[in-house]
């Protein structure tokens, strides 16, 4: 059957839903979430209205890093379940009319890979460390690093083995980095993509996209010379990543109706993320600036401004993303005060005080921003629920590689992949028969079956965005035109017939006179005005 014009560009307008498997529903009660639990919630994910989910990585890891450090990408782990469950929920979810993406993590493997064990038992120089970066180190007796490369968890990037050479590790000593410069490596990443594919999954978020090519020679970072992501960095964003890109796209379209890729790319620039989207590479990569904006109007609007001109201008959709499972969730970053400068993650923000009512508001007035935008708009688990970060995880059962590598100085991304509650007034809220991370006591208000309840909660308000998205014919793809609006909001049309209105730290502004409300983040003022924080939708002739 010859696809539709739908079938192949559903991902320009989608809304997918990212699931951190371990962490979103567990069918067997061990407490951990696994491909049952998630069978199981397929009900509340059609209700939510999304088009397409994203799975974390659920193949065989030891799990030094989330699952990030892969052992076997043809295969499921075992802690998650098998292949025909998996492909159980490939069926159940396309029935549903969701589509199912993976993720797919390229840049380096787990060290209980069997290529990289093989790497271990053979000697330097031979094919089996060809598929890696091992190197000689400095000095006379190669003592030292052979360059000054640094993870990204901390600490050295490098890692010596019994026979003295060293392997490199951008991430975890347990995640080293395959050679992209083996044709062995790259057929085998391209079989990955064929044997899930083959399998009916609809496409691949890509890990750490911009990092997988290392510079001839292996240069030193020289800070203020080459630290920047403008081709010229020794292993970020190099020019020859989309190489291995157009190879994957021609694969994808070899597909009726053709795969879609998503990339993981932090790139600041918006013109060098704009490359990957070129009309032979990946369809959508993530809008992190967007992510990253400070809750101030004047950064909003830049950031959106930008991400569309720089898309457009190579024919891919905007791709919006307000939390995932590597930053702290969007409640709790807004709960704080937008001029604060402060980064994304719990570790810039723990020394900050914080508002969780405010963060609640604000969160649901940025996602009415978010879905008004034109493109692809991303959610990651438990936002539905507004959910907050767990920010006091005791230091005893924190799992992030990062606590460790950073010499317990960084609690890490744990606070914002505790699991999902679901039922019930106290721990594990309906997760399954505990969790495997503990769950904080904000989570009691903010429970599924509580929200699902109450026809003000931001589970409703989720649902009725993605309802008005889906029906709005102005919504999901289209251009974008902004209005003049006072200072301290934004304003934007849609045609047809569609505005937003984003009062982020004014007065209240009072509505125009011509339109409808269709959807509010939270109540007007008694003289029908729209307060601070608060996103209002609005139809007009």
């Amino acid at each position: 059957m010859t696809a539709t014009a739908n079938d192949i560009d559903w991902w320009r307008d989608a809304v997918v839903y990212q699931v951190y498997i371990r962490s979103f529903a567990d069918g067997n009660g061990d407490g951990v979430g696994d491909i049952a639990g998630l069978r199981g919630k397929l009900g509340h994910l059609a209700r939510l209205g999304v088009d397409a989910i994203w799975i974390n990585p659920w193949y065989p890891s030891p799990l030094a890093d989330g699952g990030y450090d892969v052992a076997d990408y043809r295969a499921i782990n075992p802690a998650f379940g098998d292949t025909a469950q998996a492909e159980a929920l490939l069926r159940e979810a396309h029935e549903r009319g969701i589509k199912v993406l993976l993720d797919i993590v390229p840049n380096h493997h787990s060290d209980e890979h069997e290529w990289f064990q093989a790497a271990l038992r053979a000697a330097p120089g031979s094919p089996e460390r060809e598929r890696y970066v091992f190197r000689d180190g400095r000095g006379p007796d190669g003592a030292q690093p052979p360059n000054n490369w640094e993870s990204m968890f901390g600490g050295p990037a490098w890692e010596r083995v019994p026979d003295g050479q060293w392997y490199l590790h951008l991430f975890d000593v347990k995640q080293p980095d395959v050679n992209w410069n083996s044709a062995e490596v790259r057929d085998d990443f391209e079989t990955t993509l064929r044997f899930w594919f083959d399998r009916g999954v609809d496409g691949f978020r890509i890990d750490v996209a911009n990092s997988m090519i290392k510079q001839d020679g292996l240069p030193d970072v020289v800070e203020g010379v080459n630290d920047e992501q403008d081709g010229n960095h020794p292993y970020l964003d190099r020019d020859e990543v989309h190489d291995i890109y157009r190879s994957w796209r021609r694969i994808a379209d070899s597909y009726d109706p053709p795969k879609v890729y998503v990339a993981e790319a932090w790139v600041p620039d918006p013109e060098r993320l704009a490359r990957y989207l070129r009309p032979d590479e990946l369809q959508t990569a993530f809008s992190f600036n967007f992510l990253r904006a400070a809750w101030l109007a004047p950064d909003l609007k830049e950031n959106i401004t930008e991400a569309i001109a720089e898309n457009d201008a190579v024919g891919a959709p905007a791709t919006w993303v307000l939390s995932n499972h590597d930053v702290a969730r969007h409640v709790s970053r807004l709960a704080r005060k937008p001029e604060s400068g402060r980064g994304y993650q719990l570790d810039d923000l723990l020394d900050l005080p914080a508002d969780l009512d405010l963060g609640l508001r604000r969160a649901r007035a940025a996602t009415l921003l978010m879905l008004a935008l034109p493109g692809t708009a991303y959610l990651y688990q438990g936002e539905e629920l507004g959910l907050p970060e767990a920010e006091n995880i005791p230091t005893d059962q924190l799992d992030d590689p990062t606590w460790v590598l950073s010499g317990h100085t960084k609690r890490g991304r744990d606070g914002c992949r505790v699991p999902l509650p679901w039922s019930g007034s106290s721990p594990p809220y309906g997760f399954g028969g505990s969790s495997w991370l503990p769950q904080p006591p904000e989570f009691a208000a903010c429970v599924a079956d509580t929200l699902d309840a109450d026809p003000e909660s931001i589970l409703h308000l989720y649902r009725d965005a993605l309802m008005l998205r889906k029906a709005h014919p102005a919504l999901g793809g289209g251009e974008l035109t902004w209005k003049d609006s006072p200072e301290g909001t934004l304003a934007f049309t849609r045609e047809p017939g569609f505005t937003a209105l984003v009062n982020v730290s004014s007065a209240p502004v009072s509505l125009p006179e011509d339109a409808e409300v269709m959807l509010t983040s939270g109540p007007l003022t008694r003289y029908g005005a729209v307060p601070a924080d608060t996103t209002v939708w609005l139809r007009h002739a």
